[in-house]
């Protein structure tokens, strides 16, 4: 099966996809192009995977740049190969040559792009980090390389959207604490439960700090096993554990 790769138009002619689970080498569980070396599965087969997707963003495997995800804001500024991954949620370079990959199973990808400056990123977005304020910083470590925020491009790729997105009381309480008007991100569930829209609580956080054009892709993993990963519906299936999905952005 060949890789399927979801791109957005709003990107131009930068390089880069989202790529789904499909055309990968894996089995079971991880049945289809898992990324994620931090899973249980088969080393050699991830590597498999990941080789494939260096392949389809036309990079050695040692240019796909990843870090050591923690759901921190944290960014990591890169000119090329790491020998080893920094504990970081997102990745900034300028230049070209160097792929940057995000991995998730439910939370936000985020590919970024000044094309007057020539600077790129890419960052993983769940609750924790986009509350606080990975996507911000992200921007602040662009800016630092030449980019302006007037001239930037965010895409939100696949993620949990919020028919799915069950929360209990105490979630809806700590962004309150943040900003009583997060209320508006988080409607009625069954019972005590809220459903909390994470792609539009990433756009809005995009929007505020003045990005030129930002936008979701309207996939939803949870709800399209054939395609994506989802670290929920795997919780819900009592399986042991789950592919990591990557999103790839290159000069």
């Amino acid at each position: 099966m060949t890789l399927e790769i979801l791109t957005a138009n709003s990107l131009g002619t930068v390089r880069h996809g989202f790529f789904t689970r499909r055309g990968g080498a894996s089995s079971g569980v991880f049945g289809g192009l898992n990324c994620g070396p931090g899973s249980s599965d088969q080393a050699e087969i991830v590597e498999i995977n990941r080789t494939r997707v260096a392949a389809a963003m036309d990079v050695p495997l040692t240019h796909l740049v990843t870090v050591h995800q923690v759901h921190s804001p944290d960014v990591a500024t890169v000119t090329g190969p790491l020998k080893e991954k920094p504990k970081a949620d997102a990745i900034v370079t300028a230049t070209p040559g160097v792929a940057l990959g995000i991995l998730t199973a439910d939370c936000q990808p985020v590919l970024f792009s000044d094309p007057v400056a020539g600077v790129i990123g890419a960052a993983h977005a769940g609750w924790r980090g986009a509350r606080d304020g990975v996507l911000e910083r992200t921007l602040d470590a662009m800016e630092a390389l030449g980019a302006t925020r007037g001239n930037v491009t965010a895409v939100i790729g696949p993620c949990i959207s919020q028919p799915v997105y069950e929360v209990g009381p105490e979630f809806l309480e700590d962004f309150m604490v943040e900003a009583p008007t997060y209320s508006r991100f988080f409607t009625n569930g069954g019972g005590d439960r809220y459903l909390f829209d994470l792609p539009s609580f990433g756009l809005h956080r995009l929007r505020e700090e003045g990005v030129g054009q930002a936008e979701w892709t309207r996939h939803c993993t949870y709800s399209d096993p054939g395609r994506f990963f989802s670290y929920r519906r795997t919780t819900h299936a009592g399986e042991a554990d789950y592919g990591r999905l990557i999103s790839v952005i290159r000069l």
